[in-house]
């Protein structure tokens, strides 16, 4: 595992195929190498969600960590991965003048309903060889 401090953590559902496209989308965008990613039904994501206190009977989804900062989860946390893009991605920044509440019932809809659009499958995903050290 290649971390350093300036490294956040991406925690999402390894089963899901929705998220697992999620991920890949963010590798392919993550120019600047900032992001790690852990699968919660992990070790090492059971225990950073343990640490933090949070519930993942209420949120079972994504979960943006950056160590040392803070924690978001839901929409927040997607639409600070989507900032850090840059370029016209900054523009979702409008996002976030909706208030939280109302994006996370959108969120909500969209997580409750993702295995059911978008297929599960059997198991957490197994990165390959080149993208192994983006994983936890």
């Amino acid at each position: 595992m290649e971390m350093n401090e300036n490294n956040k953590i991406i925690l999402f559902d390894g089963v899901c195929n929705l998220c697992n496209s999620s991920v890949q989308y963010v590798i392919k965008r993550d120019k600047s190498n900032a992001y790690r990613f852990a699968a919660l039904q992990s070790e090492i994501g059971k225990k950073l969600v343990e640490e933090r206190g949070i519930d993942t009977s209420q949120i079972d989804s994504i979960i943006l960590i950056e160590p040392g900062v803070a924690y978001y989860t839901k929409s927040t946390a997607a639409l600070k991965i989507a900032q850090s893009f840059g370029g016209v991605w900054q523009l979702t920044s409008v996002f976030e003048w909706i208030p939280e509440k109302i994006r996370d019932w959108v969120y909500d809809y969209i997580a409750k309903n993702r295995y059911k659009w978008y297929g599960k499958k059997d198991a957490c995903m197994i990165p390959t060889p080149e993208l192994k050290s983006k994983f936890l």
